[in-house]
């Protein structure tokens, strides 16, 4: 987990897609152990931001930086990034999906999978195939990624969708036991997520088609 002096920083940024200026000189700073709400109305940036931070969208200007993390690791190798999609397959059972995916973000081999499963109440289900899973569980099979493998950037997009309130009070549970290693959240939202000390950072109206 980072230092208590880590410190994520945008600064300035710009993102276009499609001929559109989506992301217009965005700057924030979370450090360690903070949480940040990004809010705005539909089509503002919100998951566009996310995936830039995730290194999944290039931006046309600005600069993102991880002070005080991992030297040796790029700001990808130091994040989650949990999106809309589940990216579960249903052909394989819950903990072969969850055994996917720690091995995918680098987990040693071998690596327990059970307390994950157990964190987000699926560790009865571990030999179904996710076919069977309801919307809500495999939500949660998603945040088992969270726990199976630390990292020290938890960045989530609409991370209550489809949860029940029990599930989300797990969740609100989960999140605030990472902040308190020194995590940093930066989640996209529409409505509360269980954190009250969470800062806010709401994006303007999306930007016209560029000429």
């Amino acid at each position: 987990m980072t230092s208590g002096r880590a410190q994520l920083v945008c600064d300035s940024l710009v993102c276009e897609r499609g001929g559109r200026q989506v992301l217009a000189g965005v700057s924030f700073t979370v450090s360690a152990g903070e949480a940040m709400i990004v809010t705005g109305r539909n089509g503002a940036g919100k998951s566009t931001l996310l995936r830039v931070i995730a290194g999944l969208l290039r931006i046309a200007s600005g600069r993102i930086a991880m002070s005080g993390g991992e030297d040796d690791a790029t700001l990808a190798e130091q994040s989650h990034y949990l999106g809309h999609l589940d990216a579960v397959k249903p052909s394989l059972s819950v903990g072969e999906n969850l055994q996917f995916w720690t091995a995918y973000l680098g987990a040693p081999h071998g690596a327990p999978i059970l307390p994950a499963l157990e964190a987000v109440d699926l560790a009865q289900l571990a030999d179904l195939p996710a076919a069977y899973l309801s919307a809500g569980q495999r939500r949660r099979l998603s945040i088992a990624r969270l726990v199976a493998v630390p990292r020290s950037i938890w960045l989530l997009d609409e991370p209550t969708s489809a949860l029940d309130t029990p599930s989300q009070d797990r969740l609100t549970g989960l999140m605030r036991a990472h902040l308190s290693t020194g995590g940093l959240i930066v989640a996209a939202a529409h409505g509360p997520i269980g954190l009250d000390s969470a800062r806010e950072l709401r994006l303007g109206p999306p930007a016209e088609t560029l000429s």
